[in-house]
């Protein structure tokens, strides 16, 4: 990904060859793909590239930053020294970020529970994570009463204006 001061450009390469396509990633390219390849597949992979990483590479939310190669997050510049439970909790609803997540998938996802084994983890969690997460500025992680959990803005604020 090509950085611009706070915007990123992704940049995706149509190759005539394995070698042009190796040659391109080797030099920074986020995606290449044959010419031959299906239409359809070229079309997945660039709607894919504009979704964005979820999995690797910086991930950015208000003033929380979490670095997913370092497993390390930062809120307002500020290191959130979090254990390995919390950290897999942030990075699952960072990953949903807006979203409300429920305990079930929650439980699914961080702790691969397919059942509620009927305790409060999940709150637990959520509480540890939330002091960490929230002492650093203001509220970030929310609570949807009866649905689950938040990552992000609450829903009444308005969205911070953008210089375009």
């Amino acid at each position: 990904m090509v950085r611009a001061g706070e915007r990123s450009v992704r940049a995706m390469l149509l190759v005539e060859d394995a070698a042009a396509l190796a040659e391109g990633l080797d030099a920074g390219a986020d995606d290449a793909v044959l010419e031959r390849a299906h239409p359809v597949e070229i079309v997945a992979r660039m709607l894919a590239l504009l979704r964005g990483p979820r999995h690797a590479g910086m991930l950015t939310i208000g003033d929380l930053t979490i670095d997913r190669a370092a497993r390390r997050a930062w809120r307002g510049g500020a290191a959130l020294h979090l254990l390995p439970r919390e950290y897999a909790v942030l990075a699952y609803l960072a990953d949903h970020a807006g979203s409300t997540i429920s305990r079930e998938a929650l439980l699914r996802a961080v702790w691969d529970r397919a059942f509620d084994p009927g305790t409060n983890v999940v709150q637990v969690q959520m509480s540890r994570l939330r002091a960490k997460l929230d002492a650093a500025g203001p509220p970030l992680l929310h609570t949807d009463r009866g649905r689950g959990y938040r990552l992000g803005d609450p829903p009444w604020l308005p969205a911070p204006a953008t210089d375009r």
